[in-house]
């Protein structure tokens, strides 16, 4: 069955996940190394990992699956998740693809390059109610689309 995995450490999109999934009546693994107060739902299970260095990406990767999302801003998560045929979603809806992983792996390296340097500060933009929206509408296209291929074979 389709499973969403969120990236939950900094993940701004829970709630809208947790909505979505039960309209679709969807499994959601929250993965963090540390708990959340998640939703009291039989389809929505916390999992703690311990602390340190990707321990959270290890588990998601190690557990996803063809076919399922995994939501996260990580990009070396949605390379590492995508070569598992997962579909993967950052929070503002956007969906990373093998065609534009390169480029986002390369465009992080820089931009980490740059800020090393004093080149660059800051994050990205505030998070927004329009990025939310752009991620509701994002999470519900994949569904629809994984929907689709699961009845077309």
């Amino acid at each position: 069955m389709l499973t969403i995995y969120i990236d939950a450490d900094g993940c701004p999109v829970k709630d809208e996940v947790y909505k979505v999934a039960n309209r679709y009546q969807l499994p959601v693994k929250v993965v963090a190394n540390k708990g959340f107060n998640i939703p009291m739902h039989a389809l929505i299970q916390m999992v703690v990992v311990p602390s340190g260095l990707d321990v959270a990406d290890d588990w998601i990767v190690e557990h996803i699956e063809a076919h399922d999302i995994c939501i996260t801003a990580d990009i070396p998560l949605a390379d590492r998740c995508l070569k598992k045929q997962a579909r993967v979603l950052d929070v503002r809806g956007d969906e990373f693809t093998d065609n534009m992983i390169g480029n986002a792996l390369a465009t992080r390296e820089l931009m980490k390059e740059l800020r090393e340097a004093g080149q660059v500060s800051g994050g990205p933009a505030p998070f927004s109610p329009r990025d939310r929206s752009k991620f509701l509408s994002g999470l519900d296209r994949v569904i629809q689309a994984i929907k689709r291929e699961q009845r077309a074979h």
